[in-house]
């Protein structure tokens, strides 16, 4: 207990004074908007700072205020977000803020409350908006956080598990100065993402080293303990390129599905251990009605999702017979292959689109 004390006690101070010297110079930490430390702290989730910072300078650029993000079409805010992944998040930033304008007259709200109501809000992006935003106490409770408690105060348990997250929610509420927040948790992000790392903790530029249980037990590189990972699935999945008088149809995905309101070109998983043309004739007219004659084999390659893996096989395919409606799809249309870049696609469909781009040369 004197030890745990210890901490509650010096690891603030020593933790802002470190980060005040140490931090990267990061654009959304150029600013105290709310609106745009939201969208930040949306964009980086399960994503790395690397690959958001081009993705949030253009999504400022083409919309520097919540009204400007409000206004726009959801499409619109998806296409700027292809490539990003995880796109319900764009969806739910959009729909969240077209909730402050019409319920907080356009002012991202400081109320704990008011935040959890909002599309996509949960309990870390509430806690940094109204720390980080607002310089209000709040605690949060994101991977690397949770790395470093569970090192600084050796616990053990899965950090996954209820009441392990529970531990940990009090511990980073009892760790936040009451007028030090903004700084504060922005420090423990930053020693978790270029300190306190997953694999090989770097506790030789530790600020707070010696205020550390799993180090004194040399168990740093042990904790936190988590749940064994399940073997990742592979699917196979074929897709169609359909011509129809110089134009490729393209289906958008409903948008409760995975890559929800993007456009794509209609195909799906292969049933057991079907021919691949046949898994495209199929999905073809499953999605889009369409009957089609599958000529020869374009591509190959493989994408990775956070959950699954695929290897798509993509032919080329001609309408034979009847007219595009939405059956297993929001929407579907034709298009020219110069109109392809008007529309957002996700980024497992690139290879296509470029492929499509240099035959049309």
């Amino acid at each position: 207990m004197m030890r745990e004390a210890r901490i509650l006690q010096e690891l603030p101070r020593r933790l802002r004074a470190w980060y005040r010297r140490a931090r990267r110079d990061l654009p959304w930490r150029r600013t105290r908007d709310p609106y745009r430390i939201w969208l930040a702290e949306t964009m980086l989730q399960q994503t790395r700072v690397a690959a958001v910072v081009p993705y949030y300078e253009r999504f400022l650029a083409r919309f520097p205020t919540l009204a400007a993000l409000a206004a726009a079409p959801v499409d619109e805010v998806l296409k700027l977000w292809a490539g990003l992944g995880y796109y319900a998040r764009a969806r739910n930033f959009h729909a969240a803020a077209q909730e402050v304008m019409a319920r907080h007259s356009g002012r991202v709200p400081k109320r704990l409350d008011a935040l959890l109501a909002l599309p996509g809000v949960g309990r870390y992006t509430a806690g940094a908006i109204r720390s980080i935003g607002f310089n209000l106490p709040a605690p949060v409770l994101d991977g690397n956080v949770a790395r470093i408690l569970a090192r600084l105060f050796a616990i053990h348990q899965d950090v996954k598990a209820a009441e392990t997250q529970k531990r940990l929610w009090g511990l980073a509420e009892a760790l936040v100065p009451p007028r030090h927040a903004r700084d504060f948790n922005q420090a423990m992000m930053e020693l978790g993402a270029v300190v306190c790392v997953p694999r090989s903790p770097a506790c030789g530029e530790c600020p707070v080293a010696d205020l550390c249980e799993a180090r004194r037990l040399g168990e740093q590189r042990r904790l936190p303990r988590k749940p064994k990972r399940k073997a990742v699935p592979h699917y196979d999945v074929g897709l169609g390129v359909v011509w129809r008088r110089g134009r490729v149809l393209i289906a958008r995905r409903h948008d409760n599905a995975l890559l929800g309101g993007l456009w794509e070109f209609p195909g799906g998983k292969r049933e057991g251990e079907e021919p691949l043309a046949e898994t495209v004739r199929r999905e073809v007219k499953e999605e889009a009605g369409l009957d089609v004659a599958v000529a020869e084999h374009l591509m190959t390659y493989g994408h990775a999702y956070s959950h699954f893996r695929v290897t798509l096989h993509v032919f080329a395919c001609r309408s034979t017979r009847g007219r595009p409606r939405p059956l297993g799809c929001a929407a579907c249309r034709w298009v020219r292959v110069d109109e392809l870049g008007d529309y957002a696609f996700p980024a497992g469909s690139r290879k296509i689109i470029q492929a499509l781009r240099e035959g049309a040369r």
